[in-house]
């Protein structure tokens, strides 16, 4: 029996795999855009890392995380987020020492324990962005800014944006004291398991909560933004007129409390009807104390994260770019002409595959056909004598025979011949 891979981890092959390429193609170039430079973290980290920066409450660190022992009994985690570990290597590389404000990307995997389901898997993939320095509402609307053109880049289409503020430490302990005794008195009782817990240690996340139960108890619990104190009020007011004057919508959304303990004043969430009841594509939020408690300067943040798979799920394959060329030659005699050939052919920057030689010509020219380019090119004796190339239009099935030389006018992306 053969070894199969794990169960909620993936394999993946075009058209994905292109998918998430020119997703991360599409990152760097926007974000370098604003500034942003990419930092690359370990997958794994210590335990304690996430423990005190997510908060023993989340479903992540009780529930979720993949966590076990080195030899040494040491407590390690595969990251199941990108920003503790962003954070980590903020403090530990003493950039607060040298700059103002950080502008930092990270892409690639993250891990929780989790079931699999339609764009979420255990092993997952983000991109994520973090303004590690100023606290103006400017770098919050901003960061929304850069995400949603971003979003639109890449071809995603009909999403809309959510976004609520989370207060601070000094109006959100007063909040959570209105909430929990709007639960208790609703009927605590009703809630969900999970639900019932967090009343007292953690009532915000009720809000959170997508059971059908929790979210009907919830209908009138008392806004947030009712109770933010001048400061928390005056930010919020700011990022929603900035992204009015950028001409970016959005819905305000007292639900809108994340997952994470970190999260304070704005958060925001890119969502999409079209991938079913996991509609967050994109979300984030500011995060100025987690610096401070992490043990480093106190240094405020806004950032957010980008799910890969559930991205992938609302983006068409007409961004996989064809193989400009397949080349054949009909014999052996020719193998060295053509192979050269297409050696040419690449630096002048097409892209192509060379015909391995195998099988008979019909069979090979199937092999032209399932590679879906665009063009076919064969060499035979008479193209070999005299320094042309036929070439078959995939599409049209037209056929041509031109000159060595004109070929890469020929098939240059965006010709008449296209």
């Amino acid at each position: 029996m053969s070894i199969q891979r794990i169960k909620g981890f993936a394999d993946l092959f075009p058209p994905a795999s292109s998918a998430f390429t020119r997703m991360e193609s599409c990152a760097r170039a926007a974000f370098d855009r604003y500034g942003f430079v990419e930092l690359r973290t370990p997958l794994l980290e210590y335990t304690e890392l996430f423990q005190r920066s997510l908060g023993e409450e989340t479903d992540i660190v009780s529930k979720e995380m993949f966590t076990f022992a080195d030899r040494k009994g040491r407590s390690l985690t595969l990251r199941p987020e990108a920003t503790a570990g962003v954070v980590r290597a903020f403090i530990e590389d003493g950039r607060a020492n040298r700059e103002s404000v950080s502008r930092l990307f990270t892409i690639g995997p993250m891990f929780r324990y989790e079931r699999p389901q339609m764009g979420r898997m255990r092993q997952f993939h983000q991109i994520n962005c973090e303004c590690l320095g100023p606290d103006s509402p400017v770098a919050d609307a901003e960061l929304i800014s850069m995400l949603m053109r971003f979003l639109s880049d890449i071809g995603v289409r009909d999403l809309s944006l959510k976004l609520n503020s989370l207060g601070c430490a000094e109006c959100r302990p007063r909040y959570r004291e209105i909430l929990a005794g709007y639960l208790r008195a609703v009927n605590a009782d009703a809630l969900c398991d999970d639900c019932a817990r967090r009343v007292e240690k953690n009532p915000l996340r009720v809000l959170d909560c997508k059971r059908d139960g929790c979210r009907e108890l919830t209908r009138n619990a008392p806004k947030i933004t009712d109770s933010l104190c001048t400061e928390c009020a005056e930010h919020f007011a700011a990022v929603r007129a900035l992204l009015g004057a950028d001409s970016i919508s959005f819905d305000l959304d007292h639900r809108l409390v994340r997952g994470l303990d970190y999260y304070c004043r704005t958060t925001f969430e890119a969502v999409s009807g079209a991938i079913g009841a996991q509609s967050a594509v994109a979300g984030g939020g500011r995060y100025d104390g987690l610096v401070r408690d992490m043990g480093g300067a106190d240094v405020p943040g806004v950032g957010f994260a980008c799910g890969m798979e559930r991205l992938a799920l609302l983006l068409s394959e007409s961004g996989t770019r064809r193989p400009d060329f397949y080349l054949l030659a009909m014999n052996d005699d020719f193998l060295e002409m053509a192979f050269l050939f297409a050696r040419t052919l690449r630096d002048c920057g097409l892209s192509g595959l060379l015909d391995s030689g195998a099988g008979g010509f019909k069979s090979r020219m199937r092999r032209a056909g399932k590679s879906g380019a665009r063009y076919c090119l064969i060499i035979g004796a008479d193209e070999a004598a005299k320094g042309t190339v036929s070439i078959k239009t995939m599409d049209s099935g037209e056929q041509v025979v031109i000159p060595r030389s004109q070929v890469v006018r020929y098939l240059q992306p965006g010709d008449r011949h296209d």
